[in-house]
């Protein structure tokens, strides 16, 4: 028999519009607020990795821990994965030597890894399905290895291809539409279009916020890093203050 829907309380928020809306905010906020503390703060990529990696595990541990969705816990913990999804990203890439596209294939293969094993392990790799410890272990899991990779390739569109920010913004809201159109008009799986939609919204987010703080020379807006930060966040607690979201539904 299919899997049947019921109320039950799931840990993450219901996929809508308004979902994508700040989840590119927030990816665009990891990166403004890694380069802020890495750069601006010139505390170097390494002890900028070390400090939103406790931030990180803190929020995802209290997020694990907690019973039913929190919008203000989830989104914290999405935002703490950007950061050092970013600073750790570019810490392997620049200081470690490994480079853009180096980079961005391993993270590729670890996210991939990621969902395999968690589709293996759980049966299903669905967020309708992020109820359990187990299976919120794996979601997380899989939201880090995402994000450090959407840095990665944020980088690699802008520097390795000469497209630019703007170019890789284009070329990641292209992908990201094409995406919602085969959502829309195609039948094809819609957890995997799901984890697509994911993973792309993280460079959108690296090249856009790149695009706000980096020097005019660079191609970028020059806005100074803490302030870019401080809109971004006032604009995710308005969206989620104003348009409350719903936790998803569970398939049991």
């Amino acid at each position: 028999m299919p899997p049947s829907l019921h109320a039950a309380i799931n840990k993450v928020p219901e996929v809508t519009l308004l979902f994508w809306v700040i989840k590119i905010a927030a990816t665009t906020l990891g990166e403004t607020a890694g380069d802020a503390v890495s750069m601006s703060m010139n505390l170097g990529y390494l002890v900028g990795t070390t400090i939103f990696a406790v931030i990180f595990i803190v929020a995802v541990t209290a997020q694990i821990k907690t019973s039913g969705f929190h919008p203000f816990l989830y989104w914290s913990t999405i935002i703490a994965t950007t950061t050092v999804g970013t600073t750790l990203a570019d810490f392997a890439d620049r200081s470690l030597g490994i480079g853009y596209t180096g980079g961005a294939s391993c993270l590729l293969v670890l996210t991939l890894a990621s969902l395999a094993l968690w589709k293996k392990v759980l049966g299903t790799v669905s967020i309708n399905s992020v109820s359990t410890h187990k299976a919120e272990t794996f979601y997380w899991v899989t939201i880090m290895f995402s994000q450090t990779l959407g840095t990665a390739l944020g980088d690699w569109t802008s520097d390795t291809i000469d497209l630019g920010y703007a170019g890789g913004a284009i070329v990641f809201g292209t992908l990201l539409a094409a995406v919602a159109a085969v959502y829309r008009w195609t039948n094809l799986s819609k957890t995997l279009l799901f984890w697509a939609a994911f993973i792309l919204t993280r460079p959108l987010g690296a090249v856009v916020g790149d695009f706000l703080d980096k020097p005019l020379d660079h191609g970028g807006l020059a806005l100074d890093r803490y302030v870019a930060s401080a809109i971004l966040l006032g604009v995710i607690v308005a969206y989620i203050i104003l348009f409350p979201q719903r936790a998803a539904l569970q398939k049991v």
